[in-house]
């Protein structure tokens, strides 16, 4: 049997630490406890990563990476099951970089890159959604007027951006570990797909709460 490489140390590093930024915030995780949950030196960290913020960096950019080819896939968003599966697969990239939500306000006074990044992030998440709305409404799943187009797109990242964050405000103990993933997922793709509701052609809406429906049904 042909042995694996032993992954790069850089890449254990970063792996670890997005778990341990994940299970505890990022303002608890020192770069002592980081090398200590890897068994290396705080040297060896250090040589790799000079300082806690050029991790950080390191784990957005793969965070951002992920996030915009998903995004670019939403030119190929036609109908609700459509969305269903592009606004879940969103909240599932998101969910792997948590910690990013949930501290963020924190990590953006910080962080210089994450503050003018995040922006761009933002952008991203808007446009991909009035291209999803647009994609939609050609195939007659939604019917909305063009000038509702832009301020629901952005009612939509509200949602998307922050959700993670209500789900923590609403069981601080419990709501961002791995357990709870697939339930709150669920319900932020459902919430933010309820904000179409109202422009959603009736075979449409029903079908959306098909969805919903059989999905809580399974988790």
């Amino acid at each position: 049997m042909v042995k694996k490489a032993p992954r790069r140390t850089a890449e254990r590093i970063q792996e670890v630490t997005l778990e341990l930024f994940n299970r505890f915030g990022e303002p608890n995780v020192s770069t002592t406890l980081i090398s200590a949950e890897l068994g290396i030196s705080p040297g060896n960290l250090y040589y790799h990563y000079p300082a806690k913020d050029e991790l950080i960096n390191a784990l957005f950019e793969r965070y951002e990476r992920a996030l915009n080819e998903l995004l670019n896939a939403s030119d190929g968003v036609r109908n609700v099951e459509d969305a269903w599966f592009f606004m879940h697969s969103l909240f599932e990239t998101i969910w792997a970089y948590r910690f990013l939500y949930r501290d963020l306000n924190d990590l953006l006074s910080k962080n210089r890159l994450l503050e003018t990044h995040f922006q761009s992030v933002l952008k991203n998440k808007i446009r991909a959604i009035r291209t999803v709305l647009t994609g939609m409404s050609r195939t007659g799943a939604v019917d909305i007027d063009t000038r509702e187009v832009e301020p629901t797109a952005q009612c939509m990242v509200v949602v998307l951006t922050y959700w993670l964050s209500f789900e923590y405000v609403r069981d601080p103990r419990n709501a961002l570990e791995p357990d709870n993933a697939q339930q709150a997922l669920m319900r932020g793709a459902y919430h933010v797909l309820t904000l179409l509701a109202p422009y959603l052609e009736a075979s449409q809406r029903q079908h959306l709460l098909a969805l919903a429906g059989a999905y809580n049904r399974t988790v």
